[in-house]
């Protein structure tokens, strides 16, 4: 998967600039962390870098914010989990089925999704890989979540 990561923020000049500009350094598991920071309201006197330069899921109780890029491979299976967090997704390309207990939904490219720490599942159905952005911030548990 191609893509790069752009970060701004201010020079040694105390100037705007782009401070990072690279290749996406994806995982074995598809993900790509674009950013991180490590508390909320976001300092952004901090460094531009992430915290947590590749994806980990020790993030998800880290206290802080995530953007990362996900692909999921074409046909992959399904992985029920919960997770203590809120994920906010917007499907770049591709389709992936979202499956709760009680149902599921198709995402396409365009389509936006909240998951609020409910158990759930991803599963690609297609040929073709599934990619999407998502915002990951630790939220309190709710109902009787597996949390990874």
């Amino acid at each position: 998967m191609s893509g790069r990561r752009i970060l701004t923020g201010l020079g040694e000049d105390g100037k705007s600039a782009i401070l990072i500009d690279e290749p996406l350094d994806h995982s074995a598991g598809g993900a790509a962390m674009v950013w991180s920071a490590p508390a909320l309201p976001i300092d952004n006197a901090l460094p531009a870098d992430a915290p947590f330069p590749v994806f980990s899921f020790d993030q998800m109780h880290a206290g802080g914010a995530s953007f990362m890029v996900m692909e999921y491979p074409a046909e992959m299976g399904e992985f029920w989990h919960a997770t203590d967090t809120v994920e906010c997704v917007a499907m770049l390309s591709g389709e992936i089925v979202f499956m709760t207990e009680t149902g599921e939904v198709t995402l396409r490219a365009g389509d936006t999704l909240v998951d609020r720490g409910i158990v759930h599942c991803w599963r690609n159905d297609t040929d073709q890989p599934a990619r999407a952005a998502i915002v990951m911030m630790p939220a309190h548990p709710v109902g009787k979540g597996r949390t990874v």
